[in-house]
């Protein structure tokens, strides 16, 4: 037993001595593994104040599509960064979920415009004052001026790395909204 707490003792100074020299990082204080375990806990958190069967991208698919009705799949990708097959695959599911319509522009057979259902604005209206309470509770656990130097700084973290992501989001199209009159469109 001595032997083992020498040895257990031996190896942690032996890592201790590799941190003083900048040659070790423990796993558990690695940046993408805090990340990821980061989004663990906020998904395990978005389901379970959420409670609805929509997933966080879906969610930001609806929201966008609340603030930009009428966008096209390509647009939509953007605004949530998301690469343009996954938003097509998401925009077939919402619509068979009943919550959003896609639609065919008579001038282009190869666009989908999309747009919120009645059920699917129903639907973002539930979810956005329970998305106050996730807030709410992914940072209680820090206080006040924690809360806004955390946001400030992940906010500068995913502005300064957006280019590194296989879909960076592009917020040039958040300006977008294609009215009604330019929806003449029949149902895709």
């Amino acid at each position: 037993m001595e032997k083992k707490i020498k040895r257990r003792h031996r190896a942690s100074s032996n890592r201790a001595a590799k941190r003083d020299h900048g040659l070790f990082i423990d796993v558990y204080d690695e940046p993408g593994h805090l990340i990821r375990r980061a989004q663990q806990i906020a998904v395990s958190m978005f389901h379970s104040t959420m409670r609805n069967g929509v997933t966080p991208i879906q969610y930001c698919v609806l929201r966008v599509l609340q603030d930009h009705p009428g966008i096209d799949q390509v647009t939509l990708a953007r605004l949530c960064a998301l690469d343009t097959s996954t938003a097509a695959d998401l925009a077939v599911r919402l619509e068979e979920r009943g919550l959003v319509r896609r639609m065919m522009p008579m001038k282009s057979k190869r666009h989908r415009l999309l747009q919120l259902t009645p059920e699917g604005a129903a639907l973002v209206k539930q979810l956005v004052p329970r998305a106050y309470v996730l807030s709410g509770r992914l940072l209680r656990a820090l206080n006040k001026k924690e809360q806004r130097i955390f946001l400030r700084l992940l906010k500068k973290f995913v502005h300064l790395n957006n280019q590194e992501s296989r879909a960076p989001l592009d917020r040039r199209y958040s300006h977008l909204r294609n009215n009604n009159s330019n929806l003449r469109a029949k149902r895709a």
